[in-house]
Order: structure tokens, then C-alpha cells, then sequence
């Protein structure tokens, strides 16, 4: 696994160059302090490389992580590794990929050799191909991991990144993406940024190294160190000034030893660190020849080392005097500032006449790159104009046609800033506002949504805003103002436009599931009934109902009342299942809600198939969470657990918080179920720490549950009682509509096995009479184990019993399994041993195949207690059961077939870390290799052959 490391590190900086100047780009840097970074980054790149690394550097600008990242590519130069580079920069952060561009544009030739679909969308992200994929952020992704992984093939590599917090979004989710996927890898990832928060996309799990002040000791060497030290009282205030940081230190010290008057001015006026140190630098822009200050201005307007050749006035003779003043470096690839406030400072010392004439005369320099070539143009533009608007709402469609949807929005914004009719201000906001939804920027969509309304009186512009303000406040969390909101939409919309408001009435149902409130529910379903009435839709054909209506409508009534009227809905269910669907996915969703287990896996894995093309993958991640809990109910784990993984990578890529939280739990859920009791509180931790549970009353229920199930797993059924117990209110008011009552058999095994029989029994029987009198086999079933165990000994076995003759319940088989055994224990206790023997054989056999070890000890012991010798699982020792979940998913798809190409694919993975996985799994399986795997899957799966 990839090394883990979080520090804090407060000492250390550098010493100046022989010549005199501060070595804040790092080359051939002698350090002072800084022992600790140094030492660990050394440690990151030296031999042998065997496993991947990432590490992140934060802190406050002038602290130096610009310095150890160039110490860290020396080493790693000198100890053979290969090193790839990016620097963020501002002006680049509107252009999609631009970072990831120039990090892999040495090694471009080798995208060629990826698998054709990942190739393909590298090059469409790139703009290199005249007719790119469709976007699709995740297999953008694992074409960086796989080109980076086979790179390291050849030659240990590390991949620098300065500046991050400067980095396109795009850019900075590819590279995440690969960050949290490297295992094996001969690779050591390196990011500096500024603050103390990592860079979006580097805030979860990854190992970060922060960077504070010097000490006051450690600020006097350095002082002492430079060419005119500063003593006495302006030394003090050198000191009080930097407040430890080391690139001020060498600043104001160069400052006062030119102008020992500058340390009363600070006194007088003091400004903030950042402030001082631009100024300091601005002043020495001013002093330049007037060639020199215009060759550096066109510098800092192009914010790119690769246009000094193509930029008039950009000639190293121009920049000759600014490389002495020490404000840039001169070199390969090209000219350089020392540190990103001197271009700041630079740029903003000129007036914006001036700036504008720069980036006019880079503008005209770029026009082979229209995205550039536009940005510069609207940078110059001081008034409205439609033709620049143009310009950039044609680089957000190519940036789009990229997966750049970030980039295409702020160029949409900027476009419509530049709009000089309030109707294309509106409609190009608008525009914006609906790509800054799959990027995951939930107040900016609000914001721009929110700026559309105080444009325009057009009704259409106007509910379409307020549906994405909906939207955003759902992927906000706020799932009250979400709820309101799409109400009124749909309610609104309904006369004229119907597929709005069924949207809106769609996503207000989702709401309702999530909370469970019953308040809530009976909103929802009451604007499904306005929909429903005569009046409710138009009947034009401009404005015809929507071809998914009737899935939307089998969805908010499953979601709004999951046990009401069931088996009529179940019928149109199944009879809409026999036709055509327009939207499978919603569905499929449908059905595993209302217990339609079967049917919702057959469903959902048919959606799936075609979400997964490049370009709508992200609309896969409802799906997923759907046919996760689905997988689970029927007993397929491993399937589940395939699914958590790609729904937490969509949930990561696409900034759905409660898609990744729904396949955390889904994985603490199978983990409590297996036994693997490490696992379960980290993930729901993470699950609370994502969701807020007090809303969410569908994540809280299922949490309670995870923590039961656990408990139960480990025998403590006191523990199991307290957790199952938030489930229900006294007086059986469920904390969540559907998921609580999923839970009762559990809830009344732990309160049985706690003595708490009379009280678990009056709040079981008030809790079942608030659903229907017949609401589906499977709360029949848990309903009858939940009675039987809390029943005296002459109401138990009817109660028990009963569920058995319905063969229905075998859809769900951990909870068949669970009734059987509970039903075998009871008889063994009543010294029925030959009527328990085979519910309990039947028992024993189910947890064996679901890898659920602590019933399948409880199975073991009850038939041992019945005299029967219980025989080793037919499977060999720790086979699958010992592999970890991520081991297990790639056994089984290699021994479908799979390479490990395609298997690195499916996972998003890279081949090497699937190769490694595949010869850690060998030993634990007891096989020689790769071709024995499909055996070992067929003794495990063959209960399940045709699932």
C-alpha cells in the first residue's frame, strides 16, 4: 500500500547562492533547517522504489515548498528516477487540462499505447483529436493513472506539481484521481499549494506535510546569512515584519539594506505580509528600463514559459535587467519569475491600459490556440462586446467537448459579463449555471442561477434557474431548501412545462426518501397527484408529458410510500417491465425500492451497461447506489462491494457526496456482515463526516444499523440493542419510512438476546401497525422472525414457521438464512434436534457462500450442539474469505477472462496495481497461478450460477 504520512515541521529555510541571491527557485539550494523535510523527501525519491508515494506540501507563500519540491526533483534526478513537472498557473486555471498538458507533454507520444478508449479521451482532453469522446472525467483519469503507471515501468518516476491551488479543475481531478489509486507503482507524487486545506480532490486520505514560520532562532540565521545582515532595531523589525516567513526575511532585508528609511514606513503603515512583500516588488518593476518593464508585463499577462518566441519583446536581451534585479530566472524552457507574487506584483503595477495592450499583443500572437487566444482578448476587454462573448462561448463549447465542464462555465460567465443584451447575459449564465452542476460547485451554481433571476423577466429562463438553484441545494446538503424549492417549480411548471416539472417533482421525491419525514413524503406525493389530475399537464404536443413519466411516477410513489398499496404498483411494475423503458436506471431504482429484488438487479445492471459509455458515466451514480443495496439484499456481497467501489470513484470524480457516502456504507454494511470489524467505524465515520445524519435520516438509519449489525457480529448484544434502538421511537414512530423497518428481525434478535423482550415487543407491534396490512414478502418475513424471537414458547413457532412455506423469501437469502437458523436454534432448544438439523444445514450452507463467518460459527455451533459432525467448507482454507474486498473483485474478473488491461479498466486501476493484487491473491488462494482462479470461483459462486 502507498506510504502514509502527515507531519508538521516547523523549522528551516535556505541559505543564499554564493552570488548573492535568494535561492527561492531551489537550484543548488543549501538549506537551513528544514532537516525534517528534507530528510523525508529524500527518503520519497531514494532507492529502492517499491511502492508508490504521494505527498502534498502546504503552507503560506515564502515558506518554501517551491524549493523542496526542486531539492526533491535533484534527488530524484540523481537516484535515476525520471521526473514530469507542472507549475499552476492563474492565468491558466480557465482552461481546461492546460496543467495535465504541460505535465505530460514530454511523454505525449506515449499516449498512443493506451488502451484505445483511454487514449481517446487523453486526446480529446487535449484538443489533439478533430473529433474527441464524448467527456468523462473518470476514464480521463485512468488514462493519466495507466500512462503514468507503465511510465514507471521502465523507470522509477516522480511527478512534481508547484502551485496546485493554481491548477485548472480538470487538471487537479485527474491527478487526484491517480493519487488515490497508486499502490504498486514505482511513483512518488509531490504537490505544493498554498494554505493549510489541500487543493480540492487532494482532501481525502491523502498524506500532506505542512509547512509552518521559522523560529526565531532559525529567522536570525537566516538574517545572518545574507549579504548585508540587518542589526539592532532593524533587525527587530525585519523580524516582527516576517513573522518567521523566510522569503519575506530575505525581502526586507534586501529592501532596508537599499533604503534603511522603509522600516519607519512599515511602522507607520503597516500592511499585510503578502501585501509588503508585492510592494517591495513592485517597487523594483518601476525602477527598470522602460523595455525591460514592458518585456515583463507581457510576461506576467502570458503567465507561460513557452511564448518567448512567439511574443514580440520577449527576448532575453529586454528581460536581461529584471533577471539581475533578481525578479525572474532566465533558462530552460524560458523565462521564469523568481516567486508567483512577483508576477502579482508585476502585473498589477501597471495600469490597465497598459495590460490590456499586452494581452492584446498575446491574444494576436495565439491565434492557433482559440481558447488562449480568446481569454486574452476578453482580459483586454474594458466594455461589453458581443463578438468576444461569441468568442468565449465557443472556446466553453470546445472545453466542454474536453470534460473541462468547469473551464466551459467560468468562459460562459466571463462571456456573459461581456454580453451587451440582457438576453444572451441571461441565457449564456444559464448556460454556465448548468455545467457548473457536474463539476460539483454547488454555491456557484446558486450564484449564477441567482443572477439569471435578476436578469430576465422570461418565465422559461427563469423556472429552468430556479430548478438548478434546486439542484445545487441538493448536492449542498440542504435538503429542506432543496425540498421547497422543487415544489414549487413543479408547481409552477406543470401547466407549460411538464418535463421540468417532473424533473422537479422527481428529484423533490428523492428528497423525501432521503429524510424520510412524514411531512415531507405527503408534499411529494401530493405533487405527483397534481401532476396526475386533468388539468395537471398540458396535452399539446409542444408540451406533451415526458417519455419517462411513468417511471418518475412509480418512483415518487415507491419513495413516498414504499408499503402502501404495493401490490398494485408491483403489478404495474411488473407490467412495465415487459415493455420498453425509457428510463431504466430510475426503474431499476423503483424496483429495489418497493422489494422487487430480482428485477432491480436485472434492471439496473442493463442501465449500467450503457451509463458506463464514455461521456454519461456520471449519470451512474444513482444507478449504482440502487444496485449496491440491491446486490446486498439478494446475496450477491462481492457484486455489491465491485459496486461501492465504482460508485465511491464516480462519487469522487463528479462531487457527489451522497453516492460515495451510500457505497461506504454498503461496504461497512457487508463488512459487519463478514466479520470485518476493522472496517466497519472508519467507514461510517467517514459516512458522518460527509452527510449530515440529523437530515439524512435514510444515511442515519442505515448507519444505526451497520453499528447493530457489528455488534450482533460480535456477540455484544447490549452494544447491538442501543444501536438498533435509534430506529424507533417508543412509541414506533420509525426514524426513517423504509430503511427502519429493513432492520426490525435485527433490532428484535439483539433485544431478545439482551432481555429486553416486553419492550422490544411493544415497540415491534406498534411500529408494524403503522405500515399496510400486507406490505410484500420480505417485511412479512423479517416481521415473523422479528415476532418469533421475542415470542413465548408457545406463539413461536407459528410465527417462525410461517414465512418458511412462502418460497419468495428465498430472494432475499442472508435473512432466510438468519430465520433459519434462529428457527433451528429455538427447536434445538425444545429438543426437536431432527426437525432443527435441516434448517440449520440449509442455514450453515447460505452464510458459508456469503462469506458471512460470524453466523456461520453460530450455524456451526448449533449443529454441533445437535450431534452433527460439521464437515470443512468444500472451498479450500481461506479462499476468498482471505483476500481483502479490492483482491476479491479482481479474482473474480480475471477468472471470468479478463487482462488485467481490462480488468484495470473496470476498476480504475492500473495494470500494474491489478498484476500485483492478482500475485498477493495466489498464495491466500492456495493455487499456482492464474488459470486455476476460475475453479476456485465456481466451488464459491455455484449456489449463484446465472445470477
Amino acid at each position: 500500500m502507498r506510504a502514509r504520512i502527515t507531519l508538521t515541521v516547523c523549522d528551516a529555510y535556505i541559505w543564499p547562492r554564493e552570488d548573492g541571491d535568494s535561492a527561492v527557485t531551489g537550484k543548488d539550494a543549501n538549506m537551513v533547517g528544514r532537516g525534517a523535510e528534507l530528510s523525508l523527501l529524500r527518503e520519497l525519491v531514494a532507492p529502492p522504489h517499491k511502492e508508490s508515494r504521494v505527498l502534498l506540501l502546504l503552507g503560506d507563500p515564502g515558506l518554501g515548498k517551491t524549493v523542496l519540491l526542486a531539492e526533491a526533483a535533484r534527488e530524484a534526478r540523481a537516484a535515476g528516477m525520471r521526473v514530469l513537472g507542472t507549475t499552476g498557473r492563474e492565468s491558466e486555471r480557465d482552461l481546461a487540462f492546460a496543467g495535465l498538458h504541460q505535465l505530460l507533454r514530454p511523454v505525449l507520444d506515449r499516449v498512443a499505447d493506451l488502451p484505445t478508449r483511454q487514449a481517446e479521451a487523453l486526446r480529446g482532453a487535449f484538443g489533439l483529436s478533430d473529433e474527441p469522446a464524448p467527456p468523462d472525467p473518470l476514464l480521463t483519469g485512468i488514462a493519466v493513472l495507466t500512462l503514468l503507471s507503465d511510465l514507471s515501468d521502465e523507470q522509477p518516476l516522480l511527478v512534481a506539481v508547484d502551485d496546485a491551488q493554481w491548477l485548472d479543475g480538470a487538471s487537479l481531478d485527474a491527478l487526484a484521481f491517480a493519487a488515490r489509486r497508486l499502490e504498486s507503482e514505482r511513483l512518488v507524487l509531490l504537490a505544493g499549494a498554498r494554505g493549510n486545506v489541500p487543493p480540492a480532490g487532494f482532501r481525502r486520505d491523502l498524506p500532506h506535510l505542512l509547512l509552518r514560520p521559522l523560529t526565531r532562532s532559525d529567522a536570525n540565521l537566516l538574517l545572518d546569512a545574507q549579504p548585508r545582515p540587518p542589526h539592532g532595531r532593524l533587525r527587530e523589525q525585519v523580524l516582527a515584519q516576517a513573522a518567521g516567513n523566510p522569503l519575506a526575511l530575505i525581502e526586507l532585508t534586501r529592501a532596508i539594506a537599499t533604503d534603511p528609511e522603509a522600516a519607519r514606513r512599515w511602522t507607520a503603515s503597516p500592511l499585510p505580509l503578502t501585501g509588503q512583500l508585492t510592494a517591495l516588488m513592485a517597487a523594483q518593476y518601476v525602477t527598470l528600463p522602460p523595455a525591460t518593464r514592458t518585456a515583463l508585463l507581457l510576461l506576467a499577462a502570458a503567465d507561460s514559459t513557452h511564448l518567448t518566441a512567439a511574443v514580440p519583446g520577449l527576448s532575453a536581451d529586454a528581460l536581461a535587467p529584471a533577471e539581475a534585479a533578481g525578479l525572474i530566472r532566465l533558462g530552460t524552457p524560458g523565462p521564469r519569475f523568481a516567486h508567483p507574487l512577483t508576477r502579482s506584483a508585476v502585473y498589477h503595477a501597471a495600469p490597465f491600459a497598459e495590460r490590456a495592450a499586452a494581452h492584446l499583443r498575446i491574444a494576436d500572437a495565439l491565434r492557433d490556440q482559440p481558447d488562449r487566444h480568446a481569454w486574452h482578448l476578453a482580459a483586454a476587454a474594458l466594455e461589453p462586446d458581443e463578438r468576444l462573448a461569441a468568442l468565449l462561448e465557443d472556446s466553453a463549447v470546445q472545453a466542454q467537448r474536453r470534460g473541462g465542464a468547469a473551464a466551459a462555465a467560468r468562459a460562459l460567465e466571463r462571456a456573459a459579463e461581456l454580453s451587451p443584451a440582457e438576453p444572451d447575459r441571461a441565457r449564456r449564465l444559464l448556460a454556465a449555471a448548468d455545467l457548473a452542476l457536474p463539476a460539483g460547485q454547488a454555491d456557484w451554481v446558486r450564484e449564477l442561477a441567482g443572477q439569471v433571476l435578476t436578469l430576465t423577466s422570461d418565465p422559461d429562463l427563469r423556472i429552468a434557474a430556479r430548478l438548478d438553484i434546486g439542484w445545487s441545494l441538493l448536492w449542498s446538503n440542504r435538503n429542506a431548501d432543496a425540498f421547497d424549492t422543487l415544489l414549487s417549480v413543479a408547481a409552477e411548471a406543470a401547466p407549460r412545462l411538464p418535463v421540468i416539472a417532473w424533473q422537479a417533482a422527481w428529484m423533490a421525491a428523492t428528497v423525501a426518501h432521503q429524510t424520510g419525514l412524514p411531512e415531507v413524503r405527503a408534499k411529494a406525493r401530493a405533487v405527483l397527484d397534481v401532476l396526475d389530475s386533468p388539468g395537471g399537464s398540458p396535452s399539446s404536443a409542444e408540451g406533451s408529458t415526458p417519455a419517462h413519466a411513468d417511471e418518475y411516477r412509480i418512483w415518487i410513489q415507491a419513495c413516498t410510500d414504499p408499503f402502501g398499496d404495493r401490490a398494485e404498483i408491483v403489478r404495474r411494475l411488473r407490467r412495465m417491465a415487459a415493455g420498453s423503458l425509457s428510463d431504466p436506471g430510475t426503474f431499476g431504482a423503483a424496483a429495489w425500492v418497493l422489494d422487487e429484488t430480482e428485477l432491480a438487479v436485472r434492471v439496473l445492471r442493463a442501465s449500467l451497461s450503457r451509463l458506463r459509455a464514455p461521456g454519461v458515466r456520471g449519470a451512474g451514480g444513482g444507478v449504482l447506489s440502487a444496485l449496491e443495496w440491491a446486490c446486498v439484499d439478494s446475496g450477491r456481497w462481492d457484486d455489491a462491494l465491485a459496486a461501492a467501489r465504482e460508485a465511491s470513484d464516480i462519487g469522487a470524480a463528479y462531487k457527489m457526496e451522497t453516492v460515495a457516502a451510500s457505497a461506504d456504507l454498503t461496504t461497512a454494511v457487508v463488512a459487519a456482515m463478514r466479520g470485518d470489524h476493522a472496517q466497519v467505524a472508519p467507514l461510517l465515520a467517514r459516512v458522518r463526516a460527509a452527510v449530515d445524519t440529523a437530515e439524512y435520516r435514510g444515511f442515519a438509519a442505515r448507519t444505526w444499523q451497520a453499528s447493530g449489525l457489528a455488534a450482533l457480529a460480535q456477540g455484544d448484544h447490549t452494544t447491538a440493542h442501543a444501536q438498533f434502538s435509534h430506529l424507533f421511537a417508543a412509541d414506533g414512530t420509525p426514524l426513517h419510512h423504509h430503511f427502519s423497518y429493513l432492520a426490525v428481525a435485527d433490532f428484535a434478535a439483539a433485544a431478545a438476546r439482551a432481555e429486553r423482550h416486553l419492550e422490544a415487543r411493544t415497540v415491534l407491534e406498534r411500529a408494524l401497525a403503522r405500515v399496510a396490512p400486507a406490505p410484500g414478502p420480505r417485511l412479512e418475513q423479517l416481521a415473523a422472525r422479528a415476532r418469533g424471537l421475542l415470542a413465548g414458547p408457545d406463539s413461536a413457532e407459528a410465527h417462525f414457521a410461517a414465512p418458511l412455506a412462502d418460497p419468495a423469501g428465498d430472494t432475499w437469502p442472508f435473512e432466510r438464512a438468519q430465520l433459519q437458523l434462529d428457527y433451528g436454534e429455538w427447536l434445538r432448544r425444545q429438543r426437536r434436534i431432527n426437525d432443527a438439523k435441516p434448517l440449520l444445514a440449509t442455514a450453515l450452507e447460505t452464510f458459508r457462500r456469503l462469506g458471512a463467518a460470524p453466523w456461520t460459527r453460530r450455524a456451526e455451533s448449533e449443529l454441533r450442539a445437535c450431534g452433527v459432525t460439521v464437515q470443512p467448507s468444500p472451498t479450500a482454507p481461506g479462499a476468498l474469505d482471505g483476500l481483502t474486498a479490492q483482491q476479491r473483485e479482481i479474482v473474480i474478473l480475471a477468472g471470468q477472462g479478463l487482462t488485467n488491461g481490462e480488468i484495470a479498466d473496470r476498476l480504475f486501476l492500473s495494470p500494474r496495481t491489478v498484476a500485483s493484487h492478482l500475485y498477493r491473491s495466489y498464495p491466500k488462494l492456495g493455487i499456482a497461478g492464474r488459470h486455476r482462479l476460475r475453479d476456485v470461483i465456481d466451488q464459491r459462486n455455484a449456489p449463484q450460477a446465472g445470477s
